[in-house]
């Protein structure tokens, strides 16, 4: 158990449908990552891109990027996470995947499919809420389009931690921003969000502002937002949301309800 959490996020651009040339540059920034971290996050479809075109670059949980990230994570000493598209039965998922130094993972699919990009139409979406225990630490994963529901991010668990990984475009990142914080004041957690820059295959264009906000709303990065490439750091402190909750019992007060998946 630990009361710190150090954490790193990758701010990348993605090569299109290019899942060898993304590992070789993820893996580059993740040597280059302080060996202190506890967590490495990377964004949506980090091997891919947000593509539609799962048929052709999907992965199985024996595939290249599983025994890649299983390297890299023993390597480091460290957790890695983000999503890729993983083929599972006759099923495609969006897979945020928590792969720990010892090479356990554990894997939650995207529960709100982004219906714009006919995301329903490829994938499978997942019902299942997911909780990863690591180093004391309850951190709840969630995925881009998931931020716009509050329901699904309720917290009910007591989590500690509430992490998006995304392809969110520039034109709605004023909703990524503010959403992000939002999730943050109402959960009474940490919330991080993780999202790609650059243009993908059919044109659209990301430009980042990946943020670490603590219970209150407060950003923890000198710099935001941050619209380049960049590697991210933070250090989360397990004593600041036992405080704030204590002395602002807000969690306690929520109406009791359960959610049942759609």
């Amino acid at each position: 158990m630990s009361t710190m959490l150090n954490i790193a996020l990758i701010q990348s651009h993605l090569a299109w449908e290019n899942p060898i040339q993304n590992r070789v540059v993820f893996e580059q920034k993740i040597k280059s990552i302080h060996n202190d971290t506890d967590l490495i996050i990377l964004p949506e479809m980090f091997t891919t891109g947000f593509t539609m075109n799962a048929k052709e670059v999907a992965e199985t949980m024996d595939g290249e990027t599983i025994s890649w990230l299983r390297k890299l994570a023993k390597e480091k000493d460290c957790a890695i996470a983000g999503s890729i598209i993983i083929k599972d039965a006759e099923a495609y998922f969006n897979r945020f995947l928590f792969v720990r130094p010892d090479g356990t993972i554990q894997k939650y699919d995207k529960h709100q499919l982004f219906t714009l990009a006919k995301e329903e139409d490829v994938f499978t979406a997942g019902n299942e809420e997911v909780i990863i225990l690591y180093k004391g630490w309850k951190i709840k994963p969630q995925i881009c389009y998931d931020l716009r529901f509050p329901i699904w991010a309720r917290n009910t668990s007591g989590y500690d931690l509430l992490i998006y990984v995304a392809s969110w475009p520039k034109p709605r990142v004023n909703a990524w921003d503010t959403l992000l914080k939002a999730r943050a004041i109402e959960n009474m957690s940490y919330c991080i969000g993780v999202n790609r820059v650059g243009l993908d295959g059919k044109g659209y264009e990301y430009n980042g502002h990946s943020a670490v906000y603590d219970v209150l709303g407060n950003s923890l990065l000198e710099e935001n937002p941050i619209e380049r490439e960049v590697i991210l750091y933070a250090t989360l402190d397990k004593s600041h949301i036992e405080n704030t909750r204590k002395k602002l019992p807000f969690l306690k007060d929520a109406d009791h309800f359960r959610i049942t998946p759609k």
